[in-house]
Order: C-alpha cells, then structure tokens, then sequence
C-alpha cells in the first residue's frame, strides 16, 4: 500500500458519479425473478470496463494517484447511487427473498441496559429529532431509502458473486493499466453492515452476522488475489449508535460493535493488511447529525480492525473537530489514515488553502508519512457530478500545497 513517504497521496472513499450512459444502460436490465437482483450481459460489462477506464483516467487526470473504480460495478437504481455501496451484496448472495418486511417499514425496537438491538430507520434518534424536516420534501434532506428493494435472509447463505467481482477487478485492472497507475482499490461491505437487514433462517443476530462474514470472505480474496487494494465499507460501526433507541451507554454499544469487528476480523483472516483498508462514516445521508457518537468513543474500537489504513469523515462541520483525538490515541506502527478532508455534504468547494491545512493538523499529530488525504465518504450520487469533480481537483490542489510546506 502506498503511503506518503515523499509527497502527500491522494484518494477518496468510493463512490463517483456514474456516467449517463452507464446509468441508462443499468436502468435497462432487467430483475431477476427474486425482485431484486438485476441480470448482467456481456454488452453491460463491455460498457462497464469502458467507463472505469474512462474514470481511472479522469481520476488521475484531477490529482488522485490511488484511484478506485467508482462502485460503478455495484448496482443503483436511475441516478441514485448512494445506496449501492450496500444494497449491491444483496445481488451477490443467495439465500435471500423478498418478503415485504424491512428496515424502512418494520415496526421500531427499543433497546434496554446490557441488550442493545437495532430499531428501524425512521426511529432513528436523529430522524426523530428532526421529524419535520425528514418528512418535508422540500428540506433538502436525502436518506438513501428506495434505492432498491430490500430482501430477508429466509434461508443459508451464500456467495454467488463470482462473475459479478470478476467484472469489477478486469475493468478496474484495464483502467490502472491505461493510465499507468500501480495502485487501485474497490470497495467491498462489511459483514456487520450487510447483515442490517431482516432475518427469519438464524437464530441469532450473531449467527447472522458471521454468516455474513463466510460470504463475503469469497469477495475480499478476489480482490486481494487480484493484487488490489480492498477496501472495508463499514458505516455500522459508527452509524448504528443513532440506529437504537433510546440511546445506549458507550460501554454497551463498544460490546455491540465488537462483535461486528470480530466477524470482520474473521473474514479477514490471514489476507494481508497492507492490502486492506477500513471505511468509516456516521451514515453520510444529507441531514442533521446530532446524535453521532463521537469518534473518541469508537477509535479504539476501529483500531482493532485487522487493517493496513482507516478511513474516516474529517470534514463535515459535525467532526473537523475531532482530529485532536489523535493527538490522544497512538497510530500502531506501520498503519495509515486518510481523513475525509473535502466533505460530501455540501457543495461549497473547499479552498485549496483550506485542503493544506487540514491535511497539515493530522501530520502533525500523525507523521506526514502516515496521512492520505481523502473524501468524508463516496461522491456518486451525493453531490452534482461539476461538483464532486471539482472537489477531488481541489483535493489535489490542496495535498500538492501541504506537499510543498511539509516537505521543504
């Protein structure tokens, strides 16, 4: 894995707008009997491989020298993407039916002292708190709901994504080829997030989990073996705090979320850390954020993640605040951070001075060598394409500055 051992490198989390082409062409495929999974043709993935090489080029074109194949692999349903970084395991596994239950309608679940449970998503604290806002189509606000069909696990798991990687791996490899660029990476879903939807086959919600986790084991060794960099996307860690009602002591909620960091320690299991990377975020969707847990509370928690570099939201006006934590927690030897440093959650573009300046706190606190500069979380779908284009410039612009200042 690159680090920043004489300049600062640049990435970002994920997703990037799809082109229009790619979004008609996957608004044209057709479901699959289940409902949910939508059937590929080699004409599809001819199309794929064209368009990822076009962003590899464009990535490195902007300033970005650890690109990523966009998720445009991973389905989205018309011009909504932002879901796909999750709702695309759905198409990858079997085992699961639609059966008119999920997280969106199912009845909410309260939690108590020493028995935390997730509750549905419009009982989440925040969505709560801001009723009038969620439910007013002229707030702005986006949550990512309906981006498509959410299905149960009604029976055992198992991964059936073996063309589907195969896919996103030869299209991302033909664009780091084209561009001459060494480095790649594509995300994959942690078991602790693919699991946040109903369950009727196991018997626990553990069991479910590590089911999970033997599945998607199968999809990060074909991403490692393909000798790129996987990357974890795993906003359970951080988000499921505003996810169970009422709000739980931190104690409660480290032992929750250690049992989604030892499913996905497992399925990690003897795959080199310098090839993975952790993806953290407080949920991302366009709304107030008041009850995130704040990082101190699930830093160490993320730590033991068995990863070479952890991502993180650093620019939203809800935790630029926070890279002091690590003025207070020591960065084990030999890992890395890529801090969000251009946010997603507005569309005011950040001045490249601004850029310099966040990226130059955490080397400070880090060891220039140790930061990646990064996005708060995936682009696509999030913000206008000019937008999200501009923002991965100004990144650039910006590392290039810090460069010049860190490195004199």
């Amino acid at each position: 894995m690159l680090n920043s051992s004489d300049r600062i490198q640049t990435s970002h989390a994920g997703s990037l707008p799809r082109t229009p082409e790619l979004i008609a062409a996957n608004d044209a495929r057709v479901l699959s009997e289940d409902g949910f999974t939508l059937q590929r043709t080699p004409e599809f993935d001819g199309l794929l491989e064209a368009a990822v090489i076009d962003l590899v080029d464009r990535q490195t074109k902007a300033g970005i020298s650890i690109p990523g194949d966009g998720e445009f692999g991973k389905a989205m349903t018309s011009a909504v993407d932002y879901g796909a970084w999750w709702s695309y395991s759905f198409q990858r596994a079997s085992g699961l039916s639609l059966t008119g239950e999920d997280i969106f309608t199912a009845e909410p679940v309260r939690s108590s002292p020493g028995n935390v449970k997730l509750t549905t998503f419009p009982d989440r604290r925040d969505w709560t708190i801001f009723r009038d806002a969620y439910t007013d189509p002229t707030s702005g606000i986006s949550t990512g709901s309906g981006a498509t069909a959410f299905p149960t696990t009604t029976g055992p798991l198992a991964y059936t994504g073996q063309a589907a990687i195969a896919s996103d791996i030869a299209s991302l490899k033909a664009g780091l080829g084209a561009s001459a660029v060494s480095e790649g990476f594509i995300t994959s879903v942690s078991p602790g997030s693919a699991s946040r939807i109903a369950n009727e086959y196991y018997a626990t919600e553990e069991e479910h989990i590590w089911a999970w986790a033997d599945v998607l084991r199968e999809e990060y060794r074909a991403i490692i073996d393909a000798g790129l960099i996987l990357q974890i996307d795993d906003p359970s860690i951080a988000e499921n705090w505003d996810q169970i009602n009422p709000e739980p002591s931190v104690a409660d909620y480290q032992a929750f979320t250690r049992i989604r960091v030892e499913a996905l320690n497992y399925a990690l299991r003897d795959l080199p850390e310098d090839q993975i990377r952790f993806h953290l975020c407080w949920g991302s969707w366009h709304g107030p954020h008041t009850t995130d847990i704040e990082l101190k509370n699930i830093v160490d928690v993320m730590l033991e993640i068995n990863a070479g570099a952890y991502s993180f939201e650093a620019a939203n006006a809800r935790h630029e605040h926070e890279w002091r934590v690590w003025e207070d927690v020591t960065l084990p030897e030999g890992k890395l951070i890529l801090p969000g440093i251009v946010g997603h959650a507005t569309n005011v573009v950040e001045h490249p001075e601004l850029v310099a300046e966040r990226i130059e706190r955490f080397a400070s606190v880090v060891g220039r060598e140790n930061v990646i500069a990064s996005t708060d979380c995936g682009l696509g779908g999030r913000i206008h394409p000019h937008i999200a284009w501009a923002k991965l410039e100004t990144l650039a612009q910006g590392a290039a500055i810090a460069s010049e200042r860190l490195w004199r």
